[in-house]
């Protein structure tokens, strides 16, 4: 039988490498790495049933409106099941998510959602379409409407995949986007809490400090599509 040449054998162990790794990615999605469980890691969503979630104006999930497609939870177009929230409360944590909105998208993740305020207000990870807004302030990974993203952050074209964190250790908080720290701000400091009377939040006595709450996914027109959702406390 003929040899194969040296630099063809290279190609073939390359391509075959290649392959494998965009399979193993595939597949790797919605679960946790033996680091990330050592770590205390937990999904919130494992691609194949929702668990951990409820409604925010009840105790079950959504019967319609948020569905498992193609392992992501996808909320579609023009349908108003309404918010959904974690089941738990979380103080000091991390959160981490992959999301897609369509072009022109809008949408957000919400924390320290607690039931003193009977509404679903708390502190907002923006997710939109940059090329919508017009203020800093509601733009992608703001803290919506009180504390503006980095101008430098590494957006992604709505229609692809972005990564996002939120990182809670006492009163200081983090946004990340796309491996990069692009929000960083301090519960009840003054900068946060003179923003405030600037906003709509102003009616909510308290909104800006540090609160233990729930994290809520928005129910807005627009589709959305989410991924590998985790979280880890923080002790």
């Amino acid at each position: 039988m003929k040899q194969l040449k040296p630099s063809l054998k290279f190609l073939i162990a390359t391509i075959a490498l290649v392959f494998c790794t965009v399979l193993y990615s595939a597949a790797a999605h919605n679960t946790l790495t033996a680091k990330e469980k050592k770590l205390g890691w937990k999904l919130l969503f494992d691609g194949k049933k929702i668990e951990g979630w409820r409604s925010y104006k009840s105790n079950t999930f959504p019967k319609e409106g948020w569905v498992i497609k193609n392992e992501t939870l996808h909320k579609p177009a023009g349908i108003r099941p309404g918010d959904i929230m974690t089941v738990d409360t979380y103080e000091n944590f991390e959160f981490a998510w992959e999301w897609k909105l369509a072009p022109k998208g809008n949408n957000g993740v919400k924390y320290f959602i607690i039931p003193e305020r009977k509404a679903t207000v708390g502190h907002e990870y923006q997710m939109i379409d940059d090329t919508t807004v017009k203020d800093a302030f509601s733009s992608n990974a703001s803290f919506y409407l009180v504390v503006e993203p980095s101008k430098d952050k590494p957006n992604k074209p709505m229609g692809e995949w972005n990564r996002s964190r939120i990182v809670v250790k006492g009163n200081h908080v983090e946004h990340w986007l796309n491996g990069a720290k692009v929000v960083e701000y301090e519960c009840g400091s003054p900068e946060v809490m003179n923003q405030i009377p600037k906003t709509k939040f102003n009616k909510y006595p308290g909104f800006g400090e540090k609160v233990r709450g729930h994290i809520l996914l928005t129910d807005h027109i627009d589709p959305s599509w989410y991924r590998n959702i985790k979280i880890r406390e923080i002790r």
